[in-house]
Formats: C-alpha cells, structure tokens, sequence
C-alpha cells in the first residue's frame, strides 16, 4: 500500500497485562489496592447531565488552585492533564527541541524511549550503576534535557536530593523532568527545589498513592514560566484536556488528607512485611520506596516464576529486556493478597528444591 510510506512508525510502549478474569491477585501495573477516598464518590455522583452538556473548564482551574494550596504554590506554578503520561508527554513536545540528546536512565519508565522516537527527539540511554543508581556526573556534559523517575521505575530505588540539585544545578541551560509518581511512598520529593531552579519540572500522578489510576490525574508543578509553556503547547492540540468528572474527583481526592495518609500508611507497612519475607525465601532486592518491590532469586528463573504464577491467576510484570531479565516487579496488594502470593512463592520454591 503506497500511503504506508507516510505513516509514522514507532514501536509502542507496552502497558502491564489487564486481565479479565475475577478470581485474581492482580500485581503488575502498580494499582492502589485501596479506593480513593469516599469524597471522591460523593464529587462524582454530585455531577449532574447538565453539567456534562456543557465543556469543562479549559485551564482546569479549580483543580489547579486545589493543588496549589495543598503543595504551597501558585497556581501559575502548577500544570494538569489527563494522567501524568499526558503531562509527560507534553513536556517532551514542550522542552525537547534540540539537536542535541535528551538523556535518561538505561533501566527506567520505558515510554520514555517510545515518546523520544513519536517525536523525533535525539535521545540517549545513560547506563546506571552497578547497584541501579544514577552516576550524576554521567549527566554533566552536553545535552538537549534530562529526565528521570524518582523512585525509579521498575528498581523502585530513591535518588537523594543532593543528587538530582547536583544534576539540576549543572544544567542550567536544558529543562531537567523528575517524574516523582511513587514518590509518596516513602521517597524525598524536590518540588521545593522549583522555588530555586527555574528550569525544574516535577511531575506527579493521582494513579498511584491516591487510587485513581482509572480517573487519569497528573500534573506538573515549575516555574511559571515553564508552566506557561505547557499551556501553549496544550491549548495548541486540545484546549479541554480533563472532563468535569476528574477535576471535580481531584479537588476531593485533595481534601481527605487524614484518608490519604492513611492508605499510604497500610501499603508501606505491607511493603515492609513483604521485603522481609521474601529475604526469608532468598529473594534479592533493592530497597523500594514505592508501590512494588523489584525482586530477584539467585536459583530461580524469573521468566519461569512469572509464568507459574500467572498460571495461578497471580500477576507480576517480566520485563524481558538486557540487566533485568532476571527480575520481577511486584505490586504491593492487600495484606491478604500478599499472603496468598507468598504462599504460593513458597510452595514454588519447595517444589524446585525437589
């Protein structure tokens, strides 16, 4: 077919399974166990059709002021869309027009490489250390901009704050993303640091710590100039980017601060249980603070595992690609969940000891 040759060709980012099943234990995609917060429901069902006749609110505002209280800023400061994929994927049109590389992580949020390509942006893959952290002086030489996650994703490992400012400060003159979505989970955010640093965006999510990954929330909060160009860039493709259903959804999630605490407080303690189990079995793992444990066995093949278990509707996520192949990353569920799991994990092990 002739059109072919002016299609754009990429290779997709491939999101975690969604099986349908209903009897399952569900940890590969990093879900909240938990519902949001009982407002949430409230804000929803208080939506009415007329208001769904009518478009939402292009600048998001209410949402906007809602976050800006809560995280101390100005709303100017603060940018939204439709998950925080959207807002990434905006501050790549956005920021990265350069002939020279975008940089990030080798081992990291693989749709970074997929939206590199989408728009042509040169990009290369900075290799990280021996024990999965980032070398900051690998960041100081010439490029088109930086970004990474923190937690990283999949290792689910903490960069320190003097770290990522050694690698923000030495690039004053690129736009450096940190993609903070698990940073609620025990992690040091730098959203501080865009009072210091003008060319700082930090990026979080509604998905994880507040358990509405279905209602896709995520925004960015920078200089206000930073933030102004996000807005053109937006309003350039699609000026009513979040329905009133998640901007209403949003506010509420914000206001039940003492639910929110609280959830994070059950997943940490059920990560902390869980990590101390699996060393029991002779699981290998960096020290998440975030939803999921990257763990591996120095005698089990982690390709086999994964299918084992998912043989007993038990899903983790395999990444099949070069250092970690031999790894597994594991959702942290409910407490019961987890139990089931390493059940079975135990059993596995019995069995192939023989």
């Amino acid at each position: 077919m002739k059109w072919e040759a002016n299609v754009r060709k990429v290779t997709p980012y491939v999101p975690g399974e969604q099986p349908k099943c209903t009897q399952m234990i569900k940890l590969n995609t990093n879900e909240c166990p938990y519902p949001p917060s009982p407002g949430v429901a409230e804000a929803i069902a208080g939506i009415s059709t007329e208001e769904l006749r009518l478009y939402p609110d292009p600048e998001v505002g209410e949402l906007r002021q809602a976050l800006a209280e809560y995280y101390g800023v100005t709303k100017e400061q603060v940018f939204v869309g439709v998950g925080s994929d959207d807002v990434l994927a905006t501050a790549f049109l956005t920021f990265f027009h350069s002939d020279r590389p975008l940089l990030f992580p080798d081992i990291t949020y693989s749709f970074y490489e997929v939206w590199a390509e989408l728009f042509g942006i040169p990009y290369e893959r900075v290799p990280l250390k021996e024990d999965f952290h980032i070398c900051a002086g690998d960041y100081k030489r010439e490029n088109g901009g930086i970004i990474f996650p923190n937690p990283n994703a999949p290792t689910g490992m903490e960069e320190s704050r003097e770290l990522i400012e050694d690698i923000v400060g030495s690039n004053r003159d690129v736009v450096v993303i940190v993609d903070e979505a698990y940073v609620d989970f025990g992690a040091d955010s730098v959203l501080s640091l865009t009072e210091k640093y003008d060319n700082l965006l930090v990026v979080q999510t509604f998905s994880k710590s507040r358990a509405m990954a279905g209602m896709r929330i995520g925004f960015a909060i920078g200089h206000p100039k930073l933030i102004s160009y996000l807005n053109d860039v937006k309003f350039s493709f699609n000026s009513y980017t979040m329905n009133r259903t998640a901007i209403a959804a949003g506010v509420a999630a914000l206001k039940d601060e003492t639910y929110f605490r609280n959830t994070l407080e059950r997943i940490i303690e059920t990560r902390e249980r869980t990590k101390a189990e699996l060393k029991k079995l002779g699981f290998l793992f960096p020290d998440s603070k975030s939803n999921f444990i990257f763990a591996t066995h120095p005698r089990l093949s982690a390709k086999s595992l994964y299918q084992a278990c998912r043989e007993r509707n038990i899903y983790l996520r395999y990444f099949d690609k070069p250092g970690i192949r031999d790894y597994l990353r594991i959702s942290i569920g409910k407490e019961e969940e987890m139990h089931i799991f390493l059940d079975f994990l135990k059993h596995y092990i019995e069995q192939e000891r023989g």
